[in-house]
């Protein structure tokens, strides 16, 4: 007698459970099984017992990939085709609810990435104000509302006229001690409660993510790349994760380190659209559709990051995602301006406009100012090169030395060397936020600063508002704010090298803008001054006939800023749409585009790849870079395994195999997958099995009374015919078996193999001749071949 049984599809394992490969008790099918321990049972599975062969295809329904391994692109969007297919049936030939549900299934996406924009801009807010809050704790306190920031303070104040500089309500450290406001006694406690703060926030920070998530450290856009990439780490996007990173980002800024919070609020944002692919079973159980919301998630970060929901949507395309369908650029505009929405909504920037930096100057910009552009966009091209290489020597230093076992004494002593240098100097002591939102803004005449130090004339200027006009001659404040800025940028672009890469959240995009706009502003005050001491030339007498107001100084910190940002990253269009959402200046878009072309340029002529794609190749990760050719001539042949002196190819026969045998295979070998041929000898190609899908099958099987390690396995739809009826019952794998592999022949250039595995997000490749087996080639084995012929440590890579 044949025993036929149907598993339900509701048994197996989730993406989330663990591998199926741990051994457990042997089922009680006789002492002949006592030789080859047996797989681990799974739970929760039904069984129907019918006569004839067994059933195993509702186990192409699952989705599991281990940890540190890559996805099958293929196999998970066919996955999702047969569940649209077998979704339309279901609405044929049901009713009203069959409907419903199909509509609830098209919305699913939309409703996803809604929830994922409500959180992206509820955590967005709650993150910017509480990081103003702990930041402004450094300096001193609110006595009558502790949870207030200082400007929310002195704003709900009782004074009759606002002003954040001199208010009752907002008390230093020194008036709370000592009651003395200035001096020398009120400088050494403020400066010594400065650095305390810093170093209490500092320390707390990487305590909290190296006790609770580990995972929560870093920008975290390196490992969302890979991630979206098709690469698997649990817990990476987690709700721990989210939680941890959230809190500890604000200590981090507010421990005055070199560091931003925009890079990680693309991982903050990722974490809510994983948490919430979790409503819905087709992005549940199925890894290549979770990426999609993932896509949309990163967009929704960086538009709550600048308040650029277009640029966000175009540095998900261009930076961060793998895979974007055009429903998932929808869709991640969508979550984009939701997310905008929300943070707006919850007004973190306490001003009257919506973008971080808001730029709004009298005087628009003329032809000959794109030579100094040009010259910023040259210095952000170098400046990143320069620190490329600096942070990935240190963070390499860090790996492969004891420096690495100490990660919390190492940010304290960062803490503190930043936290001591910072205090004397205004611009350092500022955050860089704030020090940016000050280089761009416009000099007026209730502007005091010393970078505004000018002489003031009364006279009617036709490119002002104001009767009161600077002859922009500098006086001795701007003269010295020129000392800071120069030393805020020496040292804003030496310590960031070193914070860049601690155990601490840390973003990348705040400082390198603030040093490109140190720069930016020391070119545009010499530029002015250079125009007025020469405004009867003929030269400025064209482009300035009215010799007040024609460079504006504030517009050169602004693509100073997009320059170094540019020469760090290397992107491109994104980061001039997200310069002009973030600073609102649409008229000053060539100029942006000329200095981040120039820095692009530069920096790629002077080093491979941004800041991102470094750390990916320093931590290893399994990236394959779509912008990058491959140059080098050689052919699948060079690449598949086996090669020579190797051991021959694991295969499994088409028909001849036993439970056994395919056991024997499981326990003895690693491999993620198996080729299924013809025979040994003619080894025809007729099919490509998953490993996980293979051990679940056989896992079952065993736990079938009849089935034994003799039974025989067949992967044909039909059961062959049996000769004696004394054996044991046969299992039918055919639901399992791919049988249309990807396959390509021995002569295929490597520079189309690995398009092909770009663009298709292929796992695995085999190499056939005539349709006979002769190898196989893997991701793995791509990443290995590039690595050598572009000389990089090949033995790096956490590919499985």
């Amino acid at each position: 007698m044949i025993l036929m049984t149907t598993f339900s599809s509701s048994g197996g394992l989730s993406s989330g459970d663990e591998s199926p490969l741990p051994m457990g008790p042997p089922p009680r099918n006789g002492p002949e099984n006592e030789d080859i321990p047996l797989l681990r049972s799974p739970t929760g599975s039904s069984l129907l017992h019918y006569r004839g062969e067994v059933n195993l295809s509702g186990l192409t329904d699952q989705t599991h990939y281990d940890d540190f391994h890559t996805i099958d692109w293929v196999r998970d969007r066919t996955r999702e085709r047969i569940r649209q297919k077998a979704l339309q049936k279901h609405v044929r030939q049901g009713g009203y609810l069959a409907k419903l549900r199909k509509s609830f299934d098209a919305s699913s996406g939309w409703i996803v990435v809604l929830l994922v924009g409500l959180a992206t801009g509820f955590s967005a807010g709650v993150i910017d104000i509480g990081t103003t809050w702990m930041s402004d704790l450094k300096e001193g306190v609110c006595v009558d509302d502790f949870y207030f920031n200082k400007e929310a303070c002195c704003f709900q104040s009782n004074q009759t006229e606002y002003d954040v500089e001199h208010c009752s309500s907002w008390k230093s450290w020194s008036e709370l001690f000592i009651h003395e406001d200035s001096g020398s006694r009120a400088y050494v406690v403020n400066y010594f409660c400065y650095v305390t703060m810093a170093l209490v926030f500092g320390t707390l920070c990487v305590w909290m993510v190296r006790l609770f998530a580990p995972y929560a450290c870093g920008s975290g856009i390196p490992e969302v790349k890979t991630i979206l990439s098709g690469f698997v780490i649990h817990g990476y996007l987690g709700v721990r994760t989210l939680f941890i990173k959230a809190l500890t980002i604000m200590m981090a800024v507010a421990a005055g380190l070199s560091l931003g919070k925009e890079g990680p609020l693309v991982h903050v944002a990722c974490c809510c659209g994983n948490i919430f692919t979790r409503i819905h079973g087709k992005y549940r159980r199925n890894e290549a559709k979770k990426r999609e919301i993932l896509s949309a998630a990163s967009a929704a970060g960086v538009s709550v990051a600048f308040g650029a929901p277009i640029g966000g949507v175009l540095f998900s395309l261009e930076e961060v995602s793998y895979y974007f369908p055009h429903k998932t650029m929808w869709r991640s505009f969508f979550s984009a301006l939701v997310a905008a929405l929300v943070l707006g909504y919850m007004h973190p920037y306490q001003t009257d406009h919506v973008v971080m930096f808001y730029a709004n100057y009298s005087s628009p910009w003329h032809l000959f100012e794109l030579v100094p552009f040009l010259v910023l966009g040259a210095f952000g091209g170098v400046f990143g090169a320069i620190f490329i290489h600096a942070n990935l020597w240190w963070c390499k230093l860090r790996k492969t030395t004891r420096l690495g076992k100490y990660p919390i004494i190492e940010v304290a002593a960062v803490t503190f060397v930043t936290a001591v240098a910072a205090f004397p100097n205004q611009y350092t002591r500022m955050g860089a936020s704030e020090l940016i939102a000050v280089l761009v803004k416009s000099c007026s005449a209730s502007d005091y600063s010393i970078l505004c130090d000018y002489n003031q004339s009364m006279a009617l200027n036709v490119n002002n508002k104001h009767n009161i006009y600077y002859d922009e001659v500098a006086l001795d404040g701007v003269m010295k704010s020129l000392w800071l800025l120069t030393l805020t940028m020496i040292f804003k672009g030496f310590i960031t090298v070193f914070t860049f890469g601690l155990k601490v959240p840390a973003g990348l995009f705040i400082p390198s803008m603030a040093v490109g706009a140190c720069i930016g502003r020391i070119i545009g005050i010499g530029m002015q001054q250079l125009a007025w001491k020469y405004k009867d030339e003929a030269f400025f007498l064209y482009f300035c006939p009215t010799s007040v107001g024609c460079i504006e100084p504030g517009l050169y910190a602004m693509v100073g800023a997009a320059a170094c940002l540019g020469g760090v990253t290397r992107m491109t269009v994104s980061l001039v749409v997200i310069m002009f959402e973030l600073t609102g200046g649409l008229t000053y878009i060539v100029p942006l585009m000329v200095a981040i072309m120039t820095s692009k340029w530069v920096g790629d002529s002077l080093s491979k790849g941004g800041i991102y794609d470094g750390h990916i190749l320093l931590n290893g990760y399994p990236f394959l870079d779509s912008k990058e050719e491959f140059e080098h001539i050689t052919l699948a042949c060079d690449v598949m395994r086996p090669r020579r002196n190797d051991a021959p190819l694991t295969t499994i026969n088409l028909s001849g195999t036993t439970v056994g045998d395919i056991r024997a295979k499981l326990t003895s070998t690693e491999f993620k997958g198996f080729p299924v041929v013809l025979d040994s000898e003619t080894q025809l190609l007729e099919g490509y099995i998953n490993r996980h899908e293979l051990s679940m099958a056989i896992d079952r099987a065993l736990h079938v009374q009849g089935i034994a390690n003799e039974s025989a396995v067949y992967f044909s739809a039909k059961p062959p015919r049996r000769q004696d009826a004394g054996y044991p019952d046969q299992i039918g794998l055919h639901h399992v078996l791919d049988k249309s592999p990807f396959q390509i022949s021995e002569e295929t250039p490597m520079e189309t193999v690995l398009e092909m595995f770009r663009k298709i997000g292929l796992r695995q490749a085999l190499v056939v001749r005539n349709g006979r087996l002769l190898g196989i080639i893997t991701k793995k084995d791509v990443l290995k071949h590039v690595d050598q012929m572009s000389r990089v440590d090949v033995d790096a890579r956490l590919v499985h």
